[in-house]
């Protein structure tokens, strides 16, 4: 495939990423952004495969990366279930900075190769003076072929002396030019022995790099390495914390930022060490310490982030590893590449400062692990008396109840509890009752992820609302069901200046004439705050596994 023909297909391809996150920005054209993603990915990979530089082999290994790829990604996506959406993704995340970090050091060995000199110019010998001929056979010089009648005219074959053959002015082993006559159908041949072999001019170098040039590629190689080894970690520890493998609590080590500040001081000096040392053997020392500094930083980063800023890190880290990927296509000079991790990591930064917005939130304190906001300790305390319901009760309230409004929150995700919650929108709809879903910007620990699952369950998506959409609207609601969802729908956020999440937009669903808490016990949510709700007068409490629960309303209409 010709570079026109790969330049074309890259632009295809940009244009179906961008017609991609488009689409993905509304649930009404979601399927068709991915599809566009899908098949920019397609003609993506086939253009870089065969393109200019393709050989079998090199495809031949690529196949065998990629089919090992594919049965791996077949497996966990036919495996792993939406509640292990956010693990997943932060584990390929970490996948992106890892290649980040190998390509910057595939790249400054491929730039320190080319600065080895060329070996020595081969020699080229002439042809001494003419000796007296000696009249061979031409079968007997070169026995592995006959050169009777194969010559029409006069010509030179190379070849090296025979002993039996060498004439006075050669001896055996040495060089000759065999000069070869035909007339009348018979051939003569005359040997000429070759003497003082003169070395060929040496040619001319290969230009070298223009020093601005080379420059530009070492701070693309450390800079490259430094973003993908700290999303390597970072993920990492991400996806241990939404495992449960690590603990969600925010890491509170003495003088935490200072550490921080620290590791960016260091490798900002060895940023300067690494380009004045250029392309030299002691620049790999600099980036494998450069490497292990990202590594430990980004580790920290992401421990000094709680729990509850959980689904801001992962678009955060989605964030850095598209600008891991724009810089390895700067590395391998992949226009596409920069392209597509330009827009993975600008869509990040907006997504992660459009989280940050909702739950009240510097983003700068985010990433920065927290920096500015001063721990305070949340009251887990009970707060007076819960009235509880059974499932046949919350039947009851919801058949005399003129208008609905459903908040799913990350405890449906776990319960798989969609299904039953979409069969009982259904029923009360058919029943007259105005039935909306409230979605918070970080409910569950992913963005999204409650649309998605709602989606999944074939939910209208002209019900499914946003936080702003619809918290002027819970005053005049008959009857609020909370599914899973605690932090989001904390009144402490609005009404306790000392809490913790005192300040970050809530759905205001005590406003509503009731409220119905689905909950499996009385914990603090994510946060590890406590939830005054759950002891109002017009809240009750319906304990029980949502799905199950659910499917008991069901049972009762």
């Amino acid at each position: 495939m010709s570079q026109g023909l790969v330049t074309a297909a890259y632009i295809i391809s940009a244009i179906l990423f961008i017609l991609a996150l488009a689409g993905l920005s509304k649930q009404e054209t979601a399927k068709a952004g991915n599809l566009s993603g899908i098949v920019g990915m397609v003609i993506a990979l086939i253009a870089t495969i065969f393109g200019p530089a393709f050989t079998w082999g090199g495809f031949g290994l690529i196949a065998v990366a990629m089919s090992i790829g594919a049965v791996i990604g077949v497996y966990l996506a036919l495996k792993v279930e939406m509640t292990g959406m956010p693990e997943l993704i932060a584990m390929l995340h970490s996948f992106v900075g890892l290649a980040a970090v190998l390509v910057g050091f595939c790249t400054y060995i491929s730039l320190n190769e080319a600065e080895v000199p060329a070996p020595a110019a081969v020699a080229v010998v002439e042809k001494a003076p003419a000796a007296a001929p000696a009249p061979v056979q031409p079968d007997s010089l070169f026995p592995q072929r006959s050169l009777s009648g194969a010559l029409g005219g006069v010509g030179s074959v190379a070849g090296v002396l025979p002993s039996r053959t060498a004439p006075a002015a050669a001896t055996a082993g040495q060089p000759v030019v065999a000069n070869v006559q035909t007339e009348a159908g018979s051939v003569r041949i005359t040997l000429e022995p070759i003497v003082n072999p003169k070395p060929a001019p040496a040619q001319a170098p290969a230009p070298a790099k223009e020093h601005g040039s080379v420059v530009v590629e070492l701070v693309e190689i450390f800079l490259g390495i430094f973003i993908g080894a700290v999303t390597f970690t970072g993920s990492i520890i991400a996806f241990g914390k939404l495992r449960g493998i690590i603990k969600s609590k925010a890491l509170e080590l003495p003088f935490k930022h200072y550490w921080n500040l620290l590791a960016l001081v260091l490798c900002t000096v060895l940023f300067g060490v690494f380009l004045a040392c250029g392309v030299c053997s002691g620049g790999y020392a600099v980036l494998i310490a450069m490497t292990l500094i990202a590594f430990v930083f980004g580790v920290h980063l992401v421990m000094s982030i709680g729990g509850a800023d959980m689904p801001v890190v992962i678009s955060m880290l989605n964030s850095y590893s598209g600008w891991a990927a724009a810089a390895a296509g700067f590395m391998l000079s992949n226009d596409l590449l920069i392209v597509t991790g330009s827009l993975v990591g600008s869509s990040g930064a907006i997504l992660s400062y459009i989280m940050c917005k909702a739950m009240n939130r510097s983003f700068i304190s985010v990433i920065a692990g927290g920096f500015g906001n001063a721990p305070q300790a949340a009251d887990d305390t009970p707060e007076g008396e819960i009235h509880e319901l059974k499932p046949a009760d919350v039947a009851e309230l919801l058949k005399n109840s003129n208008s609905v409004i459903i908040t799913p929150g990350y405890g449906m995700a776990v319960a798989q509890a969609q299904y039953p919650v979409a069969e009982l929108t259904q029923k009360l709809r058919d029943m007259g009752v105005e039935v909306r879903f409230g979605i918070h910007p970080v409910a569950g620990r992913l963005p999204g992820h409650m649309n998605v699952l709602l989606a999944e369950a074939k939910v209208p998506y002209d019900i499914v609302l946003e936080m702003d959409e619809i918290n002027e609207d819970f005053e005049n609601t008959d009857t609020v069901l909370v599914i899973g969802a605690n932090d989001t729908v904390n009144p402490a956020a609005a009404e306790n200046t000392s809490s913790p999440i005192y300040g970050m937009p809530v759905l205001e669903v005590w406003k509503a004439s009731n409220v119905v808490v689905f909950k499996r016990s009385m914990n603090a949510g994510y946060a590890g705050v406590q939830n005054p709700l759950f002891f109002k007068e017009n809240t009750s409490m319906c304990f029980g596994d949502a799905k199950n629960t659910v499917n008991e309303i069901l049972s009762n209409f």
